[in-house]
């Protein structure tokens, strides 16, 4: 094989080359090194953008359909109620107060989005549900049951010395998005009985650690609880969940309450509904929605717009 230079010119190469070489030659694995640090980042960043997937979760008390409300009957609030959830494109949403036929006209309205629960009062159709509706092309539902918040959880039952059957319905999820697992629970406390509201919270909490055991998955817990934040029963479901409300990236939107009993001038001073979540959620934005249409509310409650994500 022939040599370009001569040996012995290679010798008298100048000394300012092989220095100017060395560095290039350093440059280049720079580069190089670099180019690999950007594309680990790029790479890690695209993980947790995919990983860290947000969701839109409602809670809403949509108020029970009777004639008695007139102008605020459900016929007349059904594309209200429904064109409310679609445009704030709510990904899971708990509802409380509705009968069966509501839940029918949702679920026709809202074709991607499926539903699971029970009447309160029969374990069947009979009476108000807790329902959660899931949009079924981003959520796989993995398991769901329902209780009542009584002595007798097992069964349609009236617990301690509350007024009516009270029930929690829960579901078990997968994201297919990313596989990431978690559980919605949703419920309405009973709006008399001291004594049940506070063994409900407890039962709730109860029931949270059984379903979920020791896998310490995200929980997310909506509802209508019919207290107020100082009383006892919500200062119990603290202990174990958090008040998206007070841990919220951002600043909460919109009013503190959440009761509107149908009337533009109702003071929005009473907060009784709750998103509540257990320490593997974050809680990005939290807001009470004022949406109207022709001055009139959807709901004689606000709903609660919650965006999370899970650490």
């Amino acid at each position: 094989m022939q040599l370009l230079f001569p040996s012995s010119e290679i010798q008298e190469v100048p000394e300012r080359l092989i220095r100017d070489f060395k560095f290039l030659n350093s440059a280049y694995k720079l580069k190089h090194l670099k180019m690999k640090q950007f594309l680990l980042i790029i790479l890690t960043l695209t993980f947790f953008q995919i990983s860290a997937q947000d969701m839109n979760i409602v809670s809403y008390n949509i108020r029970y359909n009777t004639p008695n409300d007139g102008v605020n009957a459900w016929p007349n609030r059904i594309e209200m109620v429904t064109g409310l959830l679609k445009f704030h494109d709510a990904d899971i949403f708990g509802l409380q107060e509705a009968l069966i036929g509501q839940i029918e006209d949702i679920s026709t309205r809202m074709p991607s989005h499926k539903w699971f629960g029970t009447g309160r009062d029969d374990g069947k159709t009979g009476g108000e549900f807790s329902p959660i509706f899931y949009n079924s092309e981003k959520f796989e539902l993995m398991d769901n049951g329902q209780f009542w918040l009584s002595e007798t959880p097992d069964k349609p039952s009236k617990g301690w010395d509350a007024a009516l059957n009270r029930i929690c319905t829960w579901g078990k999820f997968k994201s297919k998005a990313n596989g990431a697992q978690f559980f919605v629970f949703n419920t309405h406390f009973d709006h008399i009985g001291d004594t049940a509201r506070a063994n409900s919270a407890i039962l709730i909490q109860d029931k949270i650690s059984v379903l979920s055991g020791n896998t310490k998955l995200p929980v997310i817990l909506t509802g209508d609880f019919n207290l107020t934040p100082e009383t006892l029963p919500i200062q119990l479901m603290k202990r174990k969940m958090r008040d998206s409300y007070e841990v919220s990236e951002n600043p909460a939107y919109g009013p503190v309450g959440t009761f509107n009993a149908f009337k533009r001038d109702h003071p929005l001073n009473s907060r009784i509904d709750y998103v509540f979540v257990n320490d593997k959620v974050r809680v990005h934005k939290y807001g009470a929605l004022t949406d109207s249409w022709d001055n009139r509310y959807p709901s004689d409650h606000l709903p609660l717009l919650v965006k999370i994500s899970f650490k």
